[in-house]
């Protein structure tokens, strides 16, 4: 599979786009002002206990007060606050990590007022982001990702990726970990960490010790609420999480950004520094690589998949809610039954593809094409799984029910990306919406297609708006020659003045207007 990263930079923003076989997968959007982003670590204070919800607001700057659950406090959450007491007082480096007493875990059942008290400053890990009108998610479990491992401040247990299937390599790497682990950390093994040498794990394992010890360096001199730690920016949290020997490139428009890359890739894979590559064209990064297409293609209500296959998605407070529909592909030689397993399929892939794409959180259901046989439905939903298996957000499937719909869960952390692909009509300058113009010659071949090649339309004509005309008749290689030579089919194309830009309409040889 080729794997590209396209990265775009402003002043303002940074857009990071993933290809996979230049389908456009991944879009993730990062404001330079963002600061709040997942993986940052602050000093925050208790603002209000709430018995009631098991949990207390947590005041880490915001403007909305951060939510803490019970749950996210972590089993050492006592000695996570004894050693932060410490930190404050500018007492903590008397004490080494291997040489702390660990206080006994809480109890899963136990109430947040046995823990935290009003007033109280603690250090927090934002979990999720704001999103709409909540104020970020908290856990005092903190954890630093690496390269290789995770790091976990007191904590003992050793977990590895279930993406690490060979069982000797696995007790390999544990036992690696168990010799170079410090006491009171634990550690979570990665799956890019699989034959990894100790020098590289160990070189990881001391650069994510390094930033608790700054974390404790800082506390003597800070006042709730503060940041103390800020997580990678987007872009190199990127890079470390996904920049591996399936990539083939990476391309990027800034120069300061490219270079920062290069330096950064350098520090923890310096074969593969090579792959970053500077885009100089004048040509912006995103039109050179097709990007702004797909982009406009992609987002929205509904979206087409170049069968005639089409999926609405709907956004709703509780869930999203996504609905297939067969469009004009229908295969005379097939069955019902057939015919509805080869949509479902092909929206199962695009379906996959959206939720990695839109950044798709919480609870998804989706209802597909209605099948009657189990093996029809059981495949399915081992379709759904193989193409969901490439997301890197955390997710459960479960089989399609009795009715036809199969839900999912997805892990959230930061507000959907959401894309506006409409744009002012030409006509009544903002009253109404049409499709952006970038997908007018598509949408027109599309209709096309479809009147030759399944309904077996013949000497059909096409009126469109004097500019469109231009664009499809001139040239020596033009659009309608094209067609010709694709359809072995002449399509007789007029200029209309009186249409509104993306207007467009069919007539078959008896000149009677073709309905779509």
């Amino acid at each position: 599979m080729n794997r590209e990263l396209v990265i775009d930079s402003n002043r303002s923003e940074v857009n990071i786009a993933l290809l996979e076989d230049k389908n456009l997968v991944e879009l993730h959007n990062e404001k330079t002002n963002n600061n709040f982003v997942v993986g940052d670590v602050f000093l925050g204070k208790v603002r209000k206990i709430m018995p009631g919800l098991n949990a207390a607001f947590v005041d880490v700057g915001y403007e909305k007060d951060a939510f803490l659950h019970y749950l996210d406090l972590g089993p050492q959450i006592r000695t996570f606050n004894k050693i932060v007491k410490l930190g404050l007082q500018g007492r903590a480096h008397l004490i080494k990590p291997d040489e702390f007493k660990s206080e006994p875990d809480i109890h899963k059942t136990g109430k947040i007022t046995q823990v935290l008290t009003s007033g109280m400053q603690i250090l927090v890990q934002i979990a999720k982001e704001p999103i709409s009108t909540k104020g970020p998610r908290i856990s005092t479990e903190i954890s630093f990702p690496g390269r290789f491992i995770v790091l976990l401040p007191f904590s003992n247990k050793i977990s590895i990726s279930q993406k690490i299937k060979d069982k000797e390599e696995r007790n390999r790497l544990k036992r690696l970990i168990l010799s170079i682990k410090p006491k009171n950390f634990g550690v979570i093994i990665r799956t890019v960490a699989e034959n990894q040498k100790v020098a590289e794990l160990d070189s990881d394992l001391r650069n994510l010790t390094a930033k608790w010890d700054k974390i404790m360096s800082k506390l003597p001199n800070l006042s709730a609420p503060i940041k103390v730690l800020s997580e990678l920016d987007r872009t190199s949290a990127l890079l470390r999480d996904v920049v591996n020997e399936s990539f083939n490139s990476i391309h990027i428009s800034d120069a300061v950004l490219y270079d920062e890359a290069r330096s950064f890739i350098k520090s923890f894979a310096p074969d593969k520094q090579d792959i970053i590559k500077r885009h100089t064209s004048k040509k912006p990064i995103f039109e050179a690589f097709g990007i702004d297409k797909q982009i406009k293609s992609s987002f929205g209500k509904t979206v087409t998949i170049k069968s005639g296959v089409y999926v609405i998605i709907e956004h709703t407070e509780a869930m999203h809610v996504i609905d297939v529909n067969s469009g004009h592909r229908v295969n005379k030689d097939s069955s019902q039954e057939q015919n509805a397993l080869a949509t479902n399929l092909e929206a199962a892939t695009e379906i996959a593809r959206q939720l990695r794409l839109r950044d798709m959180g919480g609870i998804i259901v989706v209802d597909f094409v209605d099948m009657r046989e189990a093996k029809n439905r059981r495949a399915l939903y081992a379709k759904m799984k193989e193409d969901m298996d490439k997301d890197r957000a955390k997710h459960t499937i479960l089989p399609p029910s009795k009715f036809g719909l199969v839900q999912i869960t997805r892990q959230r952390v930061r507000p959907e990306m959401e894309v506006k692909v409409s744009e002012q009509c030409p006509v009544c300058l903002g009253t109404g919406k049409v499709k952006s113009a970038l997908m007018l010659i598509d949408e027109i071949e599309n209709n096309l297609n479809y009147l030759i090649q399944d309904q077996n339309e013949k000497n059909l004509s096409l009126n469109v708006h004097p500019f469109v005309f231009a664009y499809l008749t001139k040239g020596l290689k033009s659009v309608q020659l094209d067609w010709y030579f694709k359809y072995r089919n002449w399509i007789s194309i007029n200029s209309e003045k009186d249409y509104h830009l993306l207007e467009y309409h069919f007539f078959n040889n008896s000149g009677e207007e073709i309905k779509n």
